[in-house]
């Protein structure tokens, strides 16, 4: 067959990244959709099983940090289009490990960025050719000005949000490397003209994600009454997104987004991480049968991490007044949903959990 688009996806495998190669397979079977993942740790396969026979996708294990592989594949399957998510995303793991992020996040992306320059650069395709995903977490830590929130104890808790024009100020190896990548992204358009697009958004939450995230680590404590470990004093502010209102973002923004822009991705959903604890307690409890409250004991306070951002909150406006996208699900909604589906994939929780996951891999693809 004949695709109208060659698409290359990378981290396919991960928590955002599967979500975004299953509607584009679903949505578009006139696109062809690679699937290219190094498959570390939270890259999982059993993420994408309803699909992986789909005639227009198809699956490659390659690091992006090889140049030579990634550029050789691209050419091969003619990509039109890149949308980059492969990344090492978790922040304490930074914090102990900083040289993976920046190689996986830096030079893995400009590895990525080259290929598709020189790809780009021999048919001049004009649509969005290189779309890169990445955090509010660049931007730094905001002010809380209203502490208490509004009545019911939620947000919002301040009037500064951040807007595509703040200045970046990371905090965390993490957030550095994203930094670091975004700006190189950028750079690449300016320097090159290469049609680039970049997205910053806040905490993602849903199924599939790897369960050393807070929602679904705690969904899997709760589920075992296993201490649910809460930094300082669970003041921190975070703004949440449903993960498929993020999928259909990206798949709205990679067809219809102006070259050289930048685009936030927020959900209008300030928690502080105690209030969404206990509400995921509450929750948890629920579809048990627990008693209301069972598990609120569980909560443990320990040790604040290093650099603990206070606050962060995105003003997605730009988005919806220039695309019209807008959240499908109140966060109420979206967890809900999340945590009846990990309450009903247990097999695929505790498969991840255990790491049994990693000898089918290497059985399957060895190190193609």
């Amino acid at each position: 067959m004949e695709y109208k688009r060659s698409i290359l996806i990378t981290g396919g495998a991960g928590f955002i990244g599967s979500h975004v190669v299953r509607r584009f397979v679903k949505a578009y079977p006139e696109y062809r959709i690679i699937n290219l993942d190094k498959l570390t740790y939270a890259g999982n396969l059993d993420n994408l099983r309803d699909i992986e026979k789909a005639p227009n996708y198809r699956f490659f294990k390659a690091d992006i940090c090889d140049f030579e592989t990634v550029y050789d594949l691209m050419r091969q399957e003619r990509v039109d289009g890149v949308i980059h998510l492969a990344a090492e995303s978790h922040v304490d793991r930074s914090i102990k490990d900083p040289f993976t992020f920046a190689r996986t996040n830096v030079l893995g992306t400009l590895s990525l960025l080259q290929a598709a320059r020189l790809c780009w650069e021999e048919r001049k395709y004009e649509g969005c050719f290189f779309y890169h995903i990445s955090t509010d977490e660049v931007y730094g830590a905001l002010e809380m000005t209203r502490p208490e929130g509004d009545k019911d104890g939620r947000g919002p808790y301040g009037d500064l949000l951040f807007r595509e024009d703040t200045a970046y100020h990371p905090h965390s190896p993490y957030s550095a490397s994203k930094a670091s990548s975004d700006h190189f992204v950028r750079a690449f358009h300016d320097t090159y003209g290469m049609p680039t697009v970049v997205t910053n958004c806040s905490n993602n939450y849903g199924p599939y994600q790897f369960p050393e995230k807070l929602i679904p680590l705690f969904i899997n404590n709760i589920r075992n009454r296993k201490p649910l470990p809460v930094y300082g004093k669970g003041e921190n502010v975070r703004d949440w997104l449903y993960v498929e209102d993020h999928a259909a973002a990206i798949d709205l923004i990679f067809h219809q987004g102006a070259a050289g822009e930048t685009y936030n991705i927020g959900g209008f959903n300030e928690w502080k991480n105690i209030d969404l604890i206990r509400l995921m307690i509450a929750t948890v409890d629920r579809l048990l049968g627990r008693p209301e409250g069972a598990d609120l004991d569980l909560i443990t306070f320990v040790t604040d991490r290093a650099g603990h951002d206070l606050r962060y909150a995105i003003d997605p406006s730009k988005l919806r007044d220039t695309l019209g996208w807008k959240p499908s699900v109140t966060f109420e909604q979206g967890l809900e949903r999340t945590v009846r589906w990990y309450l009903d994939n247990k097999a695929w929780l505790d498969a991840v959990t255990s790491g049994a996951y990693a000898g089918y891999y290497e059985e399957m693809y060895g190190n193609r």
